[in-house]
């Protein structure tokens, strides 16, 4: 692969995985990233069930366009059934998925939640901001780390 190619894909949005049971706080967050033009096409996700079965193309999402491999997951801890907590740990668990980094966009600042995150994979720990402005504030620095500085991966190395 030459530079050229590797620019090409550099340049093109990584899709977003959304896990987040809260239609607000989801509609919120969409219009964030375009109000910081973030334009990764983001999917959503209501449950960490739903989440696993996106990540491994089964039911639903059995078709590869309806379910693109995510080069982010933003992730709810506080949700109905199978929360975000398990949800992270099976991602973490599964050789096909652990290296999309995870970020925990959550209300807890429960500081057992924090280390408990870390030590099963979370890339980054953000509490929602209670207001829409520190939310915007929060994308945009989450967009200027996660895809200007980092360098994410495209696919599973297996």
């Amino acid at each position: 692969m030459n530079s050229k190619d590797i620019n090409n894909l550099a340049s093109k949005p990584q899709p977003i995985l959304f896990v987040e049971d809260s239609e607000d706080d989801y509609e919120a967050a969409v219009r964030a990233f375009n109000k910081v033009n973030l334009h990764n096409p983001v999917n959503w996700c209501r449950s960490g069930s739903e989440a696993l079965d996106f990540l491994a193309q089964r039911g639903d999402y059995a078709d590869p366009e309806k379910a693109p491999r995510p080069g982010l997951i933003l992730l709810d801890l506080n949700m109905p059934g199978l929360d975000g907590r398990k949800t992270l740990q099976m991602i973490k668990q599964d050789a096909k998925l652990r290296d999309i980094p995870v970020i925990i966009l959550t209300t807890s600042a429960d500081q057992r939640d924090i280390e408990h995150c870390y030590q099963i994979g979370a890339n980054t720990y953000i509490q929602k901001p209670v207001s829409f402005d520190g939310l915007i504030d929060a994308i945009k620095r989450l967009k200027e780390y996660w895809f200007e500085v980092a360098i994410l991966p495209r696919k599973s190395a297996l």
